[in-house]
Order: structure tokens, then sequence, then C-alpha cells
């Protein structure tokens, strides 16, 4: 058994509503084999928590004119990972010192990637969501920020 055509359709909706707001390595499993209760796991980076939080609110935005809602959604008041259950796609967004910590790539490795169109693979600049405060020297002009 495969992902749905609708969950794949979904998760490239969502995936390109966040690589619009600069979402990094952007990638979709499918878990279907593995878990009952959704067919896509769609996984995603920020560089701060607000950029976290925006790209929440973009994929949230896609998918709600696509007539989907979210089931659940867990962890946005710390913008750190969040995960938004839509039912056949969970989307995972998280900052990304913690993508690197819990490795969820790793942990779903079994599971055969979905490919994404090139415009919703992520990457780009997230220089503008960067914070100011993140305890580094940033000088006048600084273009990280």
């Amino acid at each position: 058994m495969t992902a749905t055509e609708r969950a794949t359709e979904l998760a490239i909706i969502a995936a390109r509503a966040a690589s619009d707001i600069k979402a990094q390595e952007i990638i979709a499993l499918d878990v279907s084999e593995q878990l009952v209760l959704t067919d896509v796991f769609l996984i995603a980076s920020g560089a701060s928590e607000r950029q976290v939080s925006a790209i929440v609110d973009a994929v949230e935005e896609a998918l709600f004119k696509e007539g989907v809602k979210p089931i659940r959604r867990e962890g946005k008041s710390e913008a750190r990972w969040v995960l938004i259950d839509f039912g056949d796609v969970v989307v995972h967004v998280q900052h990304a010192e913690d993508r690197t910590y819990y490795a969820l790539e790793r942990l779903w490795k079994d599971c055969p990637a979905i490919p994404l169109p090139e415009d919703a693979q992520g990457g780009g600049d997230a220089a503008e969501y960067r914070d100011p405060d993140d305890g580094a020297i940033h000088l006048a002009g600084d273009s990280r920020l």
C-alpha cells in the first residue's frame, strides 16, 4: 500500500507553502506502510522560531484553501517543533537545530521519499526570519539580518 493520491497532492501543496516562506530541507515520506493513521509525513526546517511559526501559518492557510483543517496542532507556542495533523498528512516543522538533533529522516529511513516538485523543496535565504537577538554580534548593514 502506498500513500493516496490525495495525501500526496496535499503534501505537495503544503511543501509549496512552506517553500514560499523559505523553509529549508523539505522532504515528504510515504509512511503508509508503517502507520495506519496517516499516509505522509512532510518535514521542513526553519532558521528561527519566527520562521517556524510563519511556515506553520502558511501551510495551514494553503491547506485551508483546499478545504482541509488541522485535526490537531502541537508545539506552536514554543515554535521549535510544530506538528500539524491533517489526517492523511502530518506536517513537522522544526527549528533547524531540533531537526538535526531529532533526525526524523533517520528514524523513518525505511519509508520511501515522495518526489517533490522543485518549487516545493525549500531552500533559499532564510535570513529575513533569523532572530537578531540570537546571541551573535551583528554589524550594521549585516545582510544576514
